[in-house]
């Protein structure tokens, strides 16, 4: 774990600055003072809030086509769940089921999952006081690196947050997130000149390693680990947007026929 955050560090910082001088901006990442009030009351979730996170699961998951497989668990993480939260944040809704119980082969069922939690999110825009809704599909043996994380199902904190100052390491963090940008750059590049299938093998690649590096830094340092802002920094300026469109539009000229 640590030795991957190492050589990524060794290569990543090869002039990645000189080479790419997009801004990027810190302003969002700071501790409150309090909750998000509109959400929280008394550092428990909003009722009204908690009313609705459970309906909008038990819509996705009856519309999953998976009746025998049990919710452990429907929780609430991420920085609005945490004093770190701003005008960035979404409601990340990780739904807790044992992938042990999942019917069929566990590799496809968890493709299909995947693939359903992503269309929903890609699908809808639900919004909570303007804080988009993102649902996750989780092994509930899974450990979450979260300092926050509420169960929105027994209404109540699994881990509760604690407001603590941190200092942001911006160039690490800069170095990091312009080293990623640069490989989605070149990506783009690979697609442009129509090499699709060239361009589809390395979006998979490179989300692999960003999933990697961001769990990696989360292990080693938690949620203000440079490698889990840069991930931040990536998502708040489009990137990881780019990143996946890329592999959409790269699959679809692969599967095309131009006309004559």
């Amino acid at each position: 774990m640590k030795k991957f955050i190492e050589d990524w560090n060794k290569y990543a910082n090869r002039d990645i600055l000189k080479e790419n001088s997009q801004p990027i901006d810190f302003s969002g990442f700071r501790i409150n003072d309090e909750l998000e009030s509109n959400v929280w009351q008394n550092k428990r979730l909003n009722p009204q809030v908690r009313r609705k996170l459970i309906h909008i699961v038990k819509n996705f998951w009856q519309n999953l086509g998976l009746p025998t497989l049990e919710i452990d668990d429907i929780t609430f993480t991420g920085s609005l769940a945490n004093y770190n939260w701003s005008k960035y944040s979404d409601v990340d809704l990780h739904i807790l089921v044992n992938f042990d119980n999942l019917p069929g082969e566990d590799e496809i069922t968890q493709a299909l999952m995947t693939s359903k939690r992503a269309s929903w999110n890609k699908k809808h825009n639900i919004e909570i006081y303007g804080y988009e809704v993102e649902i996750y599909i989780q092994d509930s043996r899974e450990i979450h690196h979260s300092t926050g994380v509420y169960s929105v199902l027994e209404d109540q904190w699994i881990t509760e947050p604690e407001k603590k100052d941190f200092t942001i390491d911006k160039q690490n963090v800069k170095v990091k997130a312009h080293h990623i940008m640069k490989q989605i750059d070149k990506i783009e590049q690979s697609f442009r000149s129509g090499q699709y299938v060239e361009t589809t093998q390395d979006v998979n690649r490179l989300k692999e390693k960003i999933r990697k590096f961001r769990k990696c830094g989360l292990e080693h340092a938690g949620e203000y680990s440079p490698e889990n802002l840069a991930f931040k920094v990536l998502r708040r300026n489009g990137y990881l947007e780019k990143l996946s469109a890329l592999k959409t539009s790269a699959y679809d000229k692969e599967m095309s026929i131009g006309r004559r």
